[in-house]
């Protein structure tokens, strides 16, 4: 390895002792032969954000920027990331093609920079995560996904039900559902045609998986997605109550569609993650319950 990671915080502060889980998740790297580097803005804390939008703008402009940098890593999400997005430097980004991880809010910045440059970013792990006990399953997917550059079927760390049958072949796109919602209306919403939505969940009642996924369609994007995969869902998968499935809701609320559905644990919050290409084609076989990445996506 030896590769250099540069570490960016773009929503949420680091406070209090997830000051010692960064710290962890920064030796996590390090152990596996990694060179780190953290953004100098990375520990600012801004009221309720990692600092200001432009500090935290322009700690994923330099990374990027920076040749010596060769994967962008997100340390924790949070709700603000897309405060920023209309101060990063797209140029910049699209001359510099490198890798870009995160999740939860970090969905805001997969998608749109996919969406403004069509640079391939990663669904995985935030840093903090690779700071809190990681499962083998964590580093084997971060391994093979980003330094293996393994592609085919996605390793499965859990069942997996078929929710509606059928195949299909799109480029992956999604993540957290709230998230990606919050680029909806601007020009950071990435084009859906053709696509594999995939998508989870932290805290989220059956309620709100029902006005998301109403958006979804009101929308038009079920007029244009292949194939829907959904992952964790932490508050109703948790929950000691028996509650509706995310997955019960989408087939209900999308009953005039064919496209196939399927379900996994294999990424979400509070589970091990594997590490999902944003913007590469992928082939979904919702009764065969398997995901498989079709095009190479590191160089």
């Amino acid at each position: 390895m030896g590769d250099t990671i540069g570490i960016v915080s773009p929503s949420g502060p680091i406070l209090g002792d997830l000051s010692r889980q960064l710290t962890e998740g920064i030796n996590f790297l390090k152990r596996l032969g990694f060179r780190v580097v953290l953004g100098k803005n990375a520990l600012n804390v801004d009221d309720y954000s990692a600092g200001t939008p432009e500090e935290r703008a322009e700690d994923v402009n330099l990374m990027f920027s920076d040749k010596k940098i060769k994967a962008v890593f997100c340390s924790t999400g949070g709700l603000t990331a897309n405060s920023c997005t209309p101060l990063l430097d797209w140029k910049a980004i699209r001359r510099n093609p490198k890798i870009f991880l995160g999740m939860s809010d970090v969905t805001v910045l997969l998608n749109a920079i996919y969406a403004k440059t069509s640079v391939i970013t990663f669904h995985g792990n935030n840093v903090l995560k690779y700071g809190a006990d990681p499962t083998k399953y964590d580093t084997q997917e971060l391994v093979q996904r980003l330094v293996d550059a393994k592609i085919g079927r996605i390793n499965r760390i859990s069942e997996r039900k078929t929710v509606r049958k059928g195949i299909a072949e799109g480029r992956l796109l999604g993540g957290n559902l709230s998230s990606l919602l919050r680029l909806a209306g601007t020009c950071y919403f990435p084009d859906f045609s053709d696509s594999i939505l995939f998508i989870e969940a932290n805290e989220i009642t059956p309620q709100e998986c029902n006005y998301a996924f109403n958006q979804l369609r009101q929308i038009g994007v079920f007029n244009k997605t292949e194939g829907v995969i959904i992952g964790y869902v932490c508050s109703l998968q948790a929950s000691q109550k028996k509650l509706t499935s995310m997955e019960d809701i989408l087939l209900k609320i999308t009953e005039e569609y064919d496209f196939p559905i399927l379900k996994m644990n294999d990424f979400g919050h509070n589970c091990p993650n594997t590490v999902l290409p944003i913007g590469v084609k992928a082939r979904l076989d919702a009764e065969s319950k398997e995901l498989e990445i079709l095009e190479r996506c590191v160089t």
